[in-house]
């Protein structure tokens, strides 16, 4: 097995673990990043990027739609028509791109990295399997960004039909109808995007409203945009699991016995994220946690001497920018600049 000594050893090159690499690679510290996917992390590859691609296309398809009829200042279209591979092939490019771009930031900055899946031994130590064979990592500090994944439900497991986010970014066709189970922001976006696109959308909520938490002049225009579209809202309404056939969502609403069956092509699971904490080792830590998520202090400090985390790992708000605000932190903290801390509220540094 190879070995090689760092002073910074990042897990994870989303957001918040390819800038905590950057900066501590401006700032001349030996760095090694380690990522088993692609760069970029959720946000690049299957989140933010991606989705914001299709929604551009699906605003436009939808404006072209709107004008197969005559407008008041004259424009017409004779008819409107989507293909959704090339749709695709554009979006995918888009992220291509930007991954390059991230891995050349990273390279001017001579951080690095290490393609694999690691395994963390101790708080100083990191095993990494991947193209490069067996690599162990010696590192003074240790940065957790491992990120999240999207989150399942016991009676509607993902596959066959039954879609997370990330699948639902990569689908081949668009589906003649989709249920959307979870009215929160990620429902809400995607399931607006794949109507305009024209698909048959319902979305099931379990709490009264949609995108619950949020006040409510906020969520009443959205409302009244879904309905524009032809969007079917079902709230308080608990997704029950798949029909025998498994071509029906099974939809709870008030009285135990008053069932619904959806028919649907596609249902796609939006009910959260939650922390990636499992398949790197992370047991062999002794760090405290809250819940399900790292715990860290306002400087991004775990329990364990120089060993940090940041990013999804650490709990909500899960935004791109805050990660990358705290491994500014870390990173800046580690070469001993300041005492700078962070501030979810204000997700904005301090000093």
């Amino acid at each position: 097995m190879n070995s090689m000594n760092a002073d910074v050893l990042v897990i994870g090159g989303g957001p918040g673990g390819y800038v905590t690499a950057l900066r501590a690679g401006q700032l001349g510290l030996t760095t090694v990043l380690v990522e088993e996917a692609a760069l970029g992390g959720t946000c690049l590859n299957v989140g933010c990027i991606p989705s914001k691609s299709l929604i551009h296309v699906a605003d436009s398809y939808h404006q072209a739609c709107a004008h197969e009829k005559s407008t008041p200042f004259g424009i017409r279209v004779s008819q409107a028509s989507l293909d959704f591979s090339a749709t695709i092939r554009w979006k995918n490019d888009i992220v291509a791109r930007l991954a390059g771009g991230v891995a050349g930031l990273l390279k001017k900055q001579k951080v690095t990295v290490l393609r694999g899946t690691a395994t963390i031994e101790d708080g100083k130590t990191c095993s990494v399997s991947g193209e490069n064979g067996q690599v162990r990592i010696a590192a003074a500090h240790l940065v957790i960004a491992t990120g999240s994944t999207p989150m399942e439900l016991k009676n509607l497991p993902f596959g066959g039909r039954v879609i997370s986010s990330t699948q639902a970014l990569a689908l081949d066709r668009v589906p003649a109808r989709l249920v959307v189970v979870g009215a929160g922001y990620i429902g809400i976006e995607l399931g607006t995007a794949f109507a305009k696109l024209g698909c048959a959308v319902t979305i099931v909520e379990s709490a009264d409203d949609i995108l619950p938490g949020w006040d409510a002049e906020l969520t009443k225009p959205v409302a009244k945009r879904l309905e524009k579209l032809g969007v079917k809202v079902l709230t308080s309404a608990a997704a029950d699991g798949l029909s025998r056939d498994g071509t029906q969502l099974l939809v709870r609403s008030g009285a135990p016995q008053n069932v619904l069956a959806l028919a649907c092509d596609r249902i796609l699971v939006a009910v959260g994220r939650r922390a990636r904490t499992d398949g790197f080792g992370l047991e062999s830590l002794d760090l405290d946690m809250e819940g399900a998520f790292v715990r860290i202090d306002a400087q991004c400090a775990t329990s364990m001497r120089n060993v940090w985390a940041i990013g999804d790992v650490t709990g909500p708000p899960m935004l791109a920018h805050r990660a990358m605000a705290q491994g500014k932190i870390v990173a800046e903290l580690i070469a001993g600049l300041g005492h700078a801390s962070f501030n979810d509220a204000l997700i904005v540094e301090r000093t």
